[in-house]
Formats: structure tokens, C-alpha cells, sequence
């Protein structure tokens, strides 16, 4: 069972490459490289579903900023380029929205490649490659990039990280265009850069990186590669900063890409299991500021375009996949230590970490312009411990593992602004669960998860009392099963559901603004797989997206197999949103 159990490993790797070290594998799909990468006719579109970003078809203006075709990239230096802002190529009097797209091609034999896109090293986009065909695929991401408003309006060296590898055995070139597209503020509320008083809805004045710098063969991310490794940074902050937010990036990869089916080492050494990731299926990311835990993210359970079946995600791929989320950690509470004008390090870890998690963050502070320096206190300041429960019924390789988590961070603290103090209290509430159940000698496996994920920002200043809510609930269900093993044959039976569903809430005096997403994606399939070749295989999937906001909602419901698109409905009606 133990070779067995290794043989799933190496082929759920196989068709996920996103790694830090190269690995050796084949696959099953053969092709010549695209003759003409600037041609989108006759390609495969892939997309991920989600709320259109310019949903009235605004008209933009648009450039190219950065071209290139990623194919001997695997450990070289990021591809650089140089962004200028908008002012003469789009001379609008006021910018209402500001969007990233990236737009690539690709024909031939090729893994999923995780990377980043960094503009001074601010991390805008964090992503995977789709993965091609023998006919060839095109994919675009759009990303909302507002509210980076301050960086973007000025040079900034752009930074993009795709590691690929071209040979005999991998021919899929990366062909990409990177394009920035401008609205006017007519159709769009407009990027607030207000005073004080409104910047609990504006962008901020200034956005440090917390990344590695360039000079490297990489991304600029650092790299947690087991639950002791801390990664960190110094940073230096004005002296008038009144609201500071952390914005972080995270993907995992490697040994920790299934990190929520990883089995405790107890059982590893139980059952002789030599090189099967362990640790069990907890994960989380510790934000630290002069090691004083700050946040945390329990992340979401992104399924990369070649994870667990690759048909399931083609051409609609997984939640999340081509748009990684960020998490944002409310610092404000603790500029108090912060506003002395000396260096203070932001530091990363991973509980549980196996080999290998990218992470990297975004400083965004906003500046008093009516003072030269601000002061503040932390006042209260409660990190409870993890609530860690784990239960386990086993006979042999088969059983049950049921885990429990729980967290809470709690801190307090007042920023003496030119307009008076304001207090800021920040919480986050974390509830864990996982169920994993192994039979069939090892050779199946199932996994419920859920994680409730809740943060809570209050705040109070001379002439207001404001609170945001946010409140995310990440369902997740994962099968496995290898069948039918027989002359170096077997079937691998799958099933994987997630969702990501979140509500968000402003309250401010007698206003509320409030919003929900509830985004559910399932995906059934089957392969034959020989000599770690897929001889055969069948992926359908459906996903329900519906968006509702105080002035637009979105609803699609759309469904493909083999390839094809089944059905596809959608509405922006509110009225029948509400109704799905």
C-alpha cells in the first residue's frame, strides 16, 4: 500500500509544477509550439468565473506595458520592464477604475506555472498558468488594481516571475502581453484619495513592498519551507502615518500543494510511509511585527489548473486559480510602536509548513497631511493560543482523523491624528474543521473541510464611529480513489468541491453598505493513467456565482464537460439574484 500511496503523490504532482525545485516527470500531452503567439483564432479560451470588473463596457484607455515569451525562465532572474503612468497616453481629468490584464497563449506539452507580477516590488498579481493543449489556449486575467492608485502614478520597474522550462519533453512556450487599462470616472464611483476623515474608503498615500528585492533567480517572495522558518523584513515608515494595513500574499506548492489532506506524522510512521507529506492538514500563516503576532490568514484552498484531475479545468478553472486572493491585516493598532522613525520587522512563518510556501506582503499607509508626526499607543492586545483538538480511529491504513481548530487576535490602539485620536480595534475570529476518512487500503481518500474566517475593524475618531465586517466561510470536499490496478494500469476516480463565500459590511453613523458572495464550484472525473501517462479521462464541472452589492449583483450558473460548455446563465438583474 505504501508504493501505493507514493504512486498518487507522484501523480497528483505530476500535473502540478508551480514548484521551487524542478522536477523530473512526463505527461501526456504532445505538440509543437505555436507558429504565430500573437494569434487567438482557433485557440481554447479558459476563464475563471467571476463578477464582470467593468460591468456598463465603460470605454477604456488602454497600452502594453510589458511583452514576452516565458519558455527557458526556470530559475533565471524576473523579466523586467518599465511602467510610466497614464498622464499623456490617457489624460482624464479624474480616473475612476484602474485594471490589470494579463493575456497569454500557449501550445504544446506544459505544467501549471505559478507566478507574480510586481510593480516596484508591490506584488499586483499573484497567479497559475492555464495548462495547453495539443491545439493550443488563451486565458486572460483582469484584475482591479485601484487601489494601488499611488504607486501607479509614478515610474515603477515592473517585475514578472514565470518559471518554465522547454526541452524535448516540455514544449509549451508561455506567450504573454501585459496591458494596463484606464476608466474615466464617469461609470464609476472614482479612486478616492479624500482626506482623514474619508480614508476608511480611499486608497493609500503610500505602498511599501515587503518582498524580496531583485537581483535574483526568482520571485521576488520568500520561501517558508518548514513550520520553524521565519521570513522577514525591515521597513522604516513615515512619522505621520495614522492607518497602516498589511496587505499578504500566499501560495503553497510541493509537499504542502494538497496541504489539506497531508496525514499526521503519527500515522506516516505507523503505516512505514517513507516520504509521504505529513504534519497533518492544519495550516496556518502568522503574521508577526518585531515578533509580536499581528494577524493571521487561514487561506483559502485554491486547486491549481493541473490538481487533482486537470480536465476538471478546462476550460472553466478553479476558484481562485487565476487570481490568487490577498489577505489584508489591520496594523493601525500597533503604529504606536511603528512611528519612532526607526526600522521595525515584519515577519512570516507557516504553521505546520512543508516544503514550500510563497509569501510576500504590501505595506499600504496613510499619511496626516495636516501633521509631521503622529503618535499612538497600543492599548489592548490578546493573541490566544491555538485551540488544537485531534481524533483518530484507525485498523491498518484505513480510518478517520477529525481535527479541530481555533483562534482569536484581538488588539487596540489609538493614533493622535492633526484632527484628534482615533481608536482603532482589530479582531479576527478562526474556526477549523477537518474530517478525513481513508479506506480501500489507503488507496481512497475523503476530505471535509471548512474554515470560518471573520474580521473586524472598528473605528472612532472625533466625528465619527465606523465598523467593517467581513465574514468568509471556505467549504471544501475532496475524493480520491485508485481503482482497477493492473498491468501498471490503474483509475483515478475524483471529486472536489469548494467555495468561497463572503459578506462584507461598512457601517458609518446611520449608513450601511453591505455585500455577499457565494461562489460554489464541484467537479467530477475519472483517468486512466499507465507509466504515468494518462491513457484516457473525463472532467465535467459546474459552478452557481452569485454577487450581491448595494448597486450591482451578478448571478452565472454554467456547466462544461470534455471540454465543452454545457450551459451558461447569467443576469445582473438584482431582483433575480436574490431569488437564485
Amino acid at each position: 500500500m505504501a508504493d501505493l500511496y507514493l504512486l498518487l503523490i507522484t501523480f497528483l504532482s505530476f500535473f502540478n509544477q508551480p514548484l521551487a525545485n524542478l522536477h523530473k516527470t512526463t505527461t501526456l500531452f504532445t505538440s509543437q509550439l505555436t507558429s504565430n503567439p500573437n494569434s487567438t483564432s482557433n485557440l481554447t479560451t479558459f476563464f475563471e468565473v467571476t463578477k464582470p470588473i467593468n460591468p456598463e463596457k465603460t470605454k477604456s484607455c488602454s497600452y502594453l506595458i510589458l511583452q514576452h515569451d516565458f519558455g527557458f525562465t526556470y530559475g533565471q532572474p524576473p523579466v523586467l520592464g518599465t511602467y510610466t503612468p497614464p498622464f499623456e497616453k490617457c489624460p482624464f481629468q479624474e480616473y475612476g477604475k484602474i485594471v490589470l490584464e494579463w493575456r497569454g497563449t500557449c501550445k504544446g506539452r506544459q505544467f501549471d506555472r505559478i507566478f507574480g507580477v510586481w510593480f516596484g516590488g508591490v506584488e499586483l498579481l499573484r497567479s497559475c498558468t492555464a495548462e495547453p493543449t495539443q491545439s493550443g489556449i488563451f486565458w486572460s486575467v483582469e484584475k482591479d488594481v485601484s487601489r494601488y492608485y499611488s504607486l501607479l502614478m509614478s515610474n515603477q520597474t515592473i517585475a514578472v516571475y514565470l518559471g518554465n522550462v522547454v526541452d524535448d519533453t516540455y514544449t509549451g512556450v508561455y506567450h504573454v502581453k501585459i496591458f494596463m487599462h484606464f476608466y474615466p470616472k464617469n461609470g464609476f464611483d472614482g479612486i478616492k484619495m479624500g482626506s482623514l476623515e474619508g480614508s476608511y474608503d480611499s486608497n493609500a498615500d503610500l505602498i511599501y513592498p515587503i518582498s524580496r528585492g531583485l537581483g535574483l533567480n526568482d520571485g521576488l517572495w520568500f520561501e517558508i519551507v518548514n513550520g520553524s522558518d521565519v521570513e522577514s523584513k525591515d521597513v522604516v515608515i513615515p512619522r505621520n502615518v495614522y492607518r497602516a494595513v498589511l496587505e499578504v500574499y500566499v501560495s503553497f506548492h510541493e509537499n504542502d500543494e494538497f496541504w489539506y489532506g497531508n496525514y499526521p506524522n503519527e500515522y506516516i510512521s505507523a503505516n512505514d510511509l517513507k516520504g509521504a507529506p505529513g504534519n497533518g492538514p492544519f495550516r496556518e500563516v502568522v503574521v508577526s511585527l518585531d515578533d509580536n503576532i499581528v494577524g493571521a490568514v487561514w487561506p483559502f484552498t485554491v486547486v491549481y489548473t493541473g490538481g487533482v484531475n486537470p480536465l476538471f479545468w478546462r476550460p472553466i478553472t478553479g476558484i481562485g486559480s487565476f487570481d490568487l486572493p490577498s489577505y489584508d491585516i489591520e496594523i493601525t493598532p500597533f503604529l504606536g510602536m511603528m512611528l519612532d522613525g526607526k526600522s521595525h520587522k515584519f515577519g512570516f512563518s507557516v504553521t505546520n509548513a512543508l516544503n514550500v510556501w510563497y509569501i510576500d506582503a504590501n505595506l499600504h499607509l496613510w499619511l496626516d497631511k495636516g501633521s509631521k508626526k503622529t503618535e499612538g499607543q497600543l492599548l489592548k492586545y490578546n493573541v490566544e493560543p491555538l485551540q488544537f483538538y485531534l481524533s483518530s480511529n484507525f485498523t491498518g491504513y484505513d480510518g478517520s482523523f477529525h481535527a479541530n481548530v481555533s483562534r482569536s487576535i484581538k488588539s487596540t490602539g489609538w493614533v493622535k491624528s492633526s484632527q484628534g485620536i482615533i481608536t482603532t480595534e482589530w479582531t479576527q475570529d478562526f474556526n477549523y474543521s477537518n474530517i478525513m476518512t481513508l479506506g480501500n487500503e489507503g488507496n481512497m481518500q475523503i476530505v471535509k473541510q471548512k474554515i470560518d474566517y471573520n474580521d473586524n475593524v472598528n473605528v472612532k475618531s472625533p466625528s465619527s464611529v465606523i465598523s467593517f465586517k467581513s465574514l468568509k466561510s471556505f467549504p471544501f470536499f475532496f475524493y480520491t480513489d485508485i481503482v482497477d490496478q493492473v498491468n501498471g494500469t490503474y483509475t483515478s476516480l475524483s471529486n472536489v468541491t469548494l467555495g468561497f463565500n463572503e459578506k462584507k459590511a461598512k457601517y458609518s453613523d446611520s449608513r450601511a453598505s453591505v455585500s455577499s458572495l457565494k461562489n460554489l464550484q464541484s467537479a467530477q472525473g475519472d483517468m486512466v493513467v499507465k507509466g504515468n501517462l494518462v491513457v484516457r479521462g473525463l472532467g465535467s464541472t459546474q459552478q452557481v456565482y452569485q454577487y450581491r452589492g448595494n448597486e450591482f449583483c451578478y448571478f452565472r450558473n454554467i456547466s462544461s464537460s470534455n471540454y465543452t460548455i454545457l450551459y451558461d446563465k447569467e443576469s445582473n438583474n438584482c431582483g433575480l439574484v436574490a431569488k437564485q
